[in-house]
């Protein structure tokens, strides 16, 4: 994914990615860049710092919260700081503008080489599983007999909560010091929201009902669904 608001660079660099055999695909709503993120669900992330509205510090972070795939900066911002902002939000490289594209092919390979590849970590893939429902944390993603989901990184979170849990209360004290044990306040309504979406991403599975809210103390999954395919 290529998130650069000069037209021409960024024709240039989807050029560059392709002769190579890659897939590009240009950001063209730079208000809604984490939308694209997940409607494309990349490899590997091109990001330039100076861009519309937010800048690409802020759409790291975002981007980071939902994916560990490697993130590239490329920005004409040349400055120590900007380099070192870049990685603490969560960037893996960062090349500063006039670039030679080689130098840019050679570490996009070595970034998806490290990642998925070759130099790659072998663990073994984690699975959580209820009466037939299946979470890849890592994958962040949810299956029901042939059905899947994508979720993001809050989702995730929440719902293999609930599932190790199961079937006990997951205290909403808990679920908090998961989702933002590095934030000294969180907004009472924001873990509310984020179980809507859990709720609706299980609905997209044909599965209703399945989350009770325990007042004032958190929330039980229930298996309303079959365990075995009808």
């Amino acid at each position: 994914m290529i998130c650069e608001d000069d037209p021409k660079l960024a024709g240039l660099l989807k050029a560059a990615v392709e002769k190579y055999g890659f897939q590009a695909h240009l950001v063209q709503d730079f208000d809604r860049v984490t939308d694209f993120f997940q409607q494309c669900d990349p490899h590997l992330v091109l990001l330039d710092v100076n861009l519309p509205r937010y800048d690409g510090f802020y759409w790291c972070r975002q981007i980071r919260s939902l994916s560990t795939c490697p993130i590239m900066f490329i920005s004409a911002r040349d400055g120590e700081m900007d380099q070192v902002m870049a990685l603490e939000y969560g960037a893996d490289d960062y090349i500063t503008k006039p670039f030679h594209y080689e130098v840019v092919m050679a570490k996009i390979r070595s970034h998806l080489r490290r990642v998925y590849g070759e130099y790659a970590p072998q663990s073994e893939e984690r699975i959580v599983q209820l009466a037939g429902l299946i979470l890849y944390p890592e994958r962040m993603e949810m299956q029901l007999h042939q059905s899947s989901v994508q979720l993001s990184k809050n989702e995730t979170i929440l719902i293999e909560a609930m599932l190790k849990s199961h079937p006990r209360l997951a205290p909403r004290e808990m679920l908090l010091e998961k989702l933002w044990d590095d934030q000294t306040f969180v907004d009472e309504n924001t873990l509310n929201v984020n179980m809507t979406r859990v709720r609706k991403k299980l609905q997209e599975l044909g599965i209703e009902d399945a989350i009770e809210t325990v007042r004032g103390a958190g929330y039980r999954l229930q298996t309303t669904w079959d365990a075995e395919p009808s």
